[in-house]
């Protein structure tokens, strides 16, 4: 039996890299799916290209087979799952549109960041805010960058949910020759992971951009690995394997590769870029500068060693040069 059509109308909300791309996976499955986008405009010039003309231009789209809107409610109210694709700075004012009642609906985050402000993983929010049950909050996670999937290149993705029925079922229906898939109930964990693994790619690039190599940048990853682990030991005790790819795969793809907008925020401030020349420059969201402030704010509670997380708060938020900053991160390491 096919459990995914119990998932079927799909929605797909944002529209950028990564949403794009999700959308080319989930439509290699299903005959139609919803789309919102927020700017009429990007779906004036999306029909008529038959492509995203912001992002993945490459990848083409029957947009016979998408209704197109940007009325967020039209969009819940029209489908049973929905794949939060946002930015994570812009998720809450976005929501704020909602009339809708979002506890009925399978709500799928594959948003690598955390909710400013309120210090909430996405599904957290979800739920704390919306009154989304456990059973209907899910998370996509692993090494992924949007730019290879669009290319269609072989990629693990890992769906998260404590319904393990409906994990397997999205995880069934996302699957495909080039996507590999697998399940886990650990919803919290997969999504801290992700949150840092963003904070440790910029502190990667810091280092790039002052010139540390290869041999320098596979002790910083050893130690960020160590640092992940002893945190989400401290917010979430569970039986993980930190080695799996969504949570080690996920680190590494993001701190080592070019496509990572972490890494070249991070690459940039090394090399002396202000944060906003550094932002204004990129043109695109680097979730892990919002993310390092939410994670130094949220370890308040826990107290875990983190000296990566605070050196990177320390350059990005205190303005302590990264030359002294990270000359000081290397004397801790061993």
């Amino acid at each position: 039996m096919d459990d995914s059509k119990n998932l079927q109308p799909i929605a797909i909300i944002g529209s950028g890299s990564w949403a794009t791309a999700i959308a080319k996976i989930v439509l290699e499955k299903v005959e139609h799916l919803v789309w919102y986008v927020r700017r009429q405009e990007m779906i004036d010039d999306f029909a008529r290209l038959e492509h995203n003309p912001s992002y993945l231009t490459s990848v083409r789209f029957d947009t016979s087979r998408i209704s197109f809107t940007t009325d967020l409610n039209e969009a819940v109210r029209n489908s049973q799952t929905l794949i939060f694709v946002t930015p994570s700075p812009y998720l809450k004012g976005q929501l704020k549109k909602l009339k809708v009642k979002l506890s009925g609906k399978f709500i799928i985050t594959a948003i690598k960041g955390i909710v400013p402000d309120e210090n909430l993983v996405c599904s957290e929010y979800f739920r704390q805010i919306y009154g989304v049950p456990d059973e209907n909050l899910a998370v996509l996670g692993g090494p992924s960058h949007a730019e290879e999937v669009a290319l269609s290149r072989l990629t693990y993705l890992t769906v998260a949910c404590s319904d393990t029925q409906k994990a397997h079922a999205f995880a069934q229906l996302i699957s495909s020759r080039y996507i590999k898939t697998k399940t886990s109930a650990d919803v919290i964990g997969i999504e801290y992971a992700s949150v840092l693994k963003n904070v440790y790619a910029i502190a990667s690039g810091i280092c790039s951009g002052l010139k540390y190599g290869d041999n320098f940048q596979s002790v910083l990853m050893a130690n960020a690995t160590q640092e992940m682990k002893r945190f989400l030991r401290a917010v979430y005790p569970l039986d993980r394997n930190i080695y799996d790819s969504v949570y080690l795969g996920d680190l590494l793809v993001t701190a080592y590769s070019n496509f990572s907008r972490n890494r070249i925020f991070g690459t940039m401030i090394g090399k002396g870029y202000s944060v906003k020349s550094a932002q204004i420059e990129m043109e695109m969201i680097a979730e892990g500068y919002y993310g390092t402030k939410c994670m130094k704010d949220i370890n308040q509670h826990f107290h875990v060693n983190m000296p990566i997380l605070d050196a990177v708060y320390n350059i990005l938020y205190e303005r302590i040069s990264p030359v002294i900053e990270i000359k000081l991160l290397t004397d801790s390491f061993r």
